[in-house]
């Protein structure tokens, strides 16, 4: 399947998905959610993920002049909490319907900035204009190793130097021939060490490799 039809496929399916229940696809955990546990969920792992290692990931800026960049936001669970944390939060996800949902739900939130992009890069921004990115539960769903690797080039791109790009993908071993948009592609440690190189990042952190949840915090150095 070309890139074209991949793409078009990763549209069409988190479309559905969150015509027929946004808040279940974003986070499966449960059916039902009501609007104020969901937002929590998204609290609580932004807790996690974010503010317990906000002194690393701000790298000596105040949070509130930071500039974010939030990559597969969904219906906005975990951009609500960002918003609060950082000065501004652009959010991106390849589904219509999906920003549709964060739009109402976030349209208090003067700091954020939600942007329907196409499934695999980010040329709607301009270089070096963001000071930290994360994508939480995005990469994992995307049935095609090229094109994780090209949103971590992007995110190179789009990162200040001095920058952090926290985030996770499919870590067991999946082959592209078996994966889809809900079981996307897995990746080895050694990919993501060749993919680091590759692309001028380090590698700051790593756990859960092998595993569904495999979590890498890249650094962009200033030179």
């Amino acid at each position: 399947m070309t890139d074209a039809k991949i793409l078009a496929r990763m549209r069409t399916d988190w479309d559905e998905r969150a015509r027929k229940n946004a808040k279940h696809f974003v986070a499966s955990s449960r059916e039902d959610w009501s609007s104020e546990d969901f937002f929590k969920s998204g609290e609580v792992e932004v807790q996690d993920i974010v503010e317990k290692d906000l002194t690393e990931l701000s790298r000596g800026r105040a949070p509130q002049s930071m500039k974010v960049l939030e990559i597969g936001c969904g219906a906005g669970r975990m951009t609500m909490s960002l918003s609060r944390i950082f000065g501004q939060v652009s959010a991106i996800d390849v589904s219509a319907e999906m920003i549709a949902q964060a739009r109402l739900a976030l349209a208090d939130r003067r700091n954020v900035d939600l942007h329907v992009n196409n499934g695999c890069d980010l040329s709607m921004f301009p270089d070096e204009c963001f000071d930290f990115a994360l994508s939480a539960i995005v990469f994992q769903h995307i049935p095609k190793q090229s094109i994780v690797e090209n949103y971590i080039r992007e995110t190179w791109r789009v990162l200040r130097p001095n920058s952090i790009f926290k985030f996770q993908l499919q870590g067991y071993p999946i082959p592209e021939k078996d994966a889809d948009t809900w079981v996307g592609a897995g990746f080895t440690e050694a990919q993501m060490r060749k993919i680091a190189d590759r692309l001028g990042f380090r590698i700051n952190a790593t756990s859960g490799a092998g595993t569904q949840y495999y979590w890498l915090t890249f650094f962009k150095p200033s030179s």
